[in-house]
């Protein structure tokens, strides 16, 4: 039998102070409505080769800093015809400085930084993280209804973390949000402005491309560990139906079975 009809992804789920076994398994069930695709799993980018011989790139990961030459290998996948599906906190790198501080009995070893720790990383993703505002009720609205990653879907309203990032290259934004809240615990705790915030873009990179979607966090039990022994269960975006089809509009876009 012919295997011309498959297409490899690859999986690198593995978040920092977020839910991973739930997200992994929600992303394997989305990936798992496509008969010909094949997925490998991994939690982090150190199988270069593996990330070359697939059609799409999906991460849900948060402060997973690839090396020199694995961002050297996911430029050379990207300019190739590669597609990355990123999201949430893949473009966030965390880092703790300054003296401890202490809220609600929990001691935090500092205040959040994000460096650049992968500075080839921006470039190809189109954003760096830069801080959030607590959970909250975010609006998002339609920024170009005729693409067909967002064609039909109404504005809605989701509890998740607000982002902020900085932008890099060209975004064509398709999902924006306003909001001006203060990133408490954070180094950077605002960027000053109340401009539209993209929250879901595409960024092309050499012949590949990227869409990112800023939505999805999601917590466990014991996710906050060694910070805390347990926190309140989180879902926000997955929650909400619309989340949903936005990931699957995603990975059919990452798979070529969507327009861009």
């Amino acid at each position: 039998m012919s295997d011309d009809t498959r297409i490899d992804v690859y999986l690198i789920c593995n978040a920092k102070y977020h839910d991973t076994n739930f997200a992994r398994l929600e992303l394997l069930t989305l990936l798992a409505e496509h008969e010909d695709v094949v997925v490998r799993v991994a939690e982090d980018y150190r199988d270069v080769e593996a990330i070359a011989q697939s059609r799409l790139l999906l991460t849900y990961t948060c402060d997973v800093c690839p090396t020199a030459e694995q961002q050297d290998a996911l430029g050379r996948f990207l300019d190739q015809g590669g597609r990355w599906f990123g999201l949430h906190g893949t473009s966030a790198m965390l880092e703790f400085v300054g003296e401890s501080i202490e809220t609600d009995g929990v001691v935090i070893p500092g205040k959040v930084d994000t460096p650049r720790k992968a500075p080839a990383l921006p470039d190809m993703l189109g954003n760096h993280f830069v801080s959030h505002p607590p959970i909250q009720p975010i609006r998002v609205t339609v920024a170009d209804p005729s693409h067909p990653l967002v064609r039909g879907i109404e504005p809605f309203e989701v509890q998740d973390e607000p982002y902020y990032c900085e932008f890099y290259g060209e975004v064509h934004t398709l999902l924006e949000s306003r909001y001006t809240d203060r990133s408490v615990g954070y180094v950077r705790e605002s960027l000053g402005n109340d401009e539209p915030r993209p929250q879901l873009y595409l960024h092309p990179y050499g012949q590949g491309q990227v869409l990112y979607l800023t939505l999805g966090h999601c917590r466990g039990k014991y996710d906050m560990q060694p910070l805390m022994p347990v926190c309140s269960v989180e879902r926000c975006s997955w929650d909400s139906p619309v989340y949903y089809e936005l990931l699957r509009r995603g990975i059919r876009w990452g798979i070529g079975q969507l327009g861009d």
